[in-house]
């Protein structure tokens, strides 16, 4: 079998002993080129698109869109998406969607760029892998909300299911409502905004990243424990709060912050001893 050689193993990241944060960068913000896909689409946001989705399948909705983008339309109103599963996904470009209804599971993934308005609820696994853009969704939410999302805004303005934010990798996820159990396990970047209550399990064996939450917390899971707002967060929060019309019942300056307690950081190296007391 020949021998392949993986980059991962070249930048020595197999070494790594996760003493901080880092994260190698491939590209740079100052690089224009780099804000869009080279084969992203000029669009015009004011050419708006009205498309009743009624008599179509998942994919020829999706189809419709990327097909509608060539042609320069920014702006996309969906009628009648009927729950849906898989539509608005994959798409690599900044455009407005705004779905009035509801979508099913995987709604909204694999996105960057694009700007997503669900005036229903969604399903399991919206907006997972999204990398930037923002989705925001009117209703409640099903289970695996934001699943290993990297970047841009994800909010629901109701209740969610279990394991929101799983693998959530960056971008900030914000919950009007409650959160289910096990909310941000194994979480490794990023911001988690609960404004309701949380679940069993909460932050369980998260790597890195912050939830802040509004209600009461079941219990915190492995390596999550408490830490101190600052002012700076305070701000940050109302300015999000304000961005998407969501306030918290408990007030901003009430909300609770919790973090990696940085147990796990190491936990290879660890002494059999050492781990059933982590544990």
């Amino acid at each position: 079998m020949a021998n392949v050689d993986h980059k991962s193993h070249d930048m020595g990241l197999h070494a790594e002993q996760l003493s901080g944060r880092t994260q190698q960068r491939f590209f740079s913000a100052t690089e224009e080129e780099n804000f869009t896909y080279p084969w992203a689409h000029e669009v015009d946001f004011d050419k708006v698109a009205e498309i009743d989705a009624t008599e179509m399948e998942s994919t020829e909705i999706n189809l419709k869109i990327r097909e509608m983008m060539i042609d320069g339309y920014g702006t996309f109103n969906i009628k009648n998406p009927m729950s849906r599963h898989g539509v608005g996904v994959g798409i690599l470009n900044r455009v407005n969607i705004n779905f009035n209804g509801s979508l099913g599971y995987f709604g909204a993934g694999l996105t960057d760029g694009a700007n997503i308005h669900v005036s229903g609820r969604v399903g399991w696994s919206c907006a997972e892998n999204m990398m930037a853009g923002t989705v925001v969704v009117e209703g409640n939410a099903g289970s695996t909300f934001g699943a290993a999302i990297r970047g841009g805004d994800l909010v629901c303005k109701g209740d969610v299911g279990s394991r929101t934010g799983i693998d959530q990798k960056g971008g900030t996820i914000i919950v009007g409502g409650r959160t289910g159990a096990f909310s941000g396990f194994m979480m490794q970047r990023g911001r988690m905004v609960i404004c309701g209550d949380a679940g069993k399990n909460l932050g369980d064996s998260m790597y890195d990243g912050v939830i802040y939450v509004g209600g009461e917390v079941e219990d915190l899971g492995v390596d999550c424990v408490p830490a101190e707002m600052t002012e700076t967060e305070l701000k940050w929060l109302k300015g999000k709060f304000d961005m998407y019309d969501i306030q918290p019942a408990c007030g901003v300056e009430n909300m609770k912050k919790f973090t990696s307690g940085k147990q796990l950081w190491n936990y290879d190296n660890l002494e059999p001893s050492e781990k059933k007391l982590v544990l």
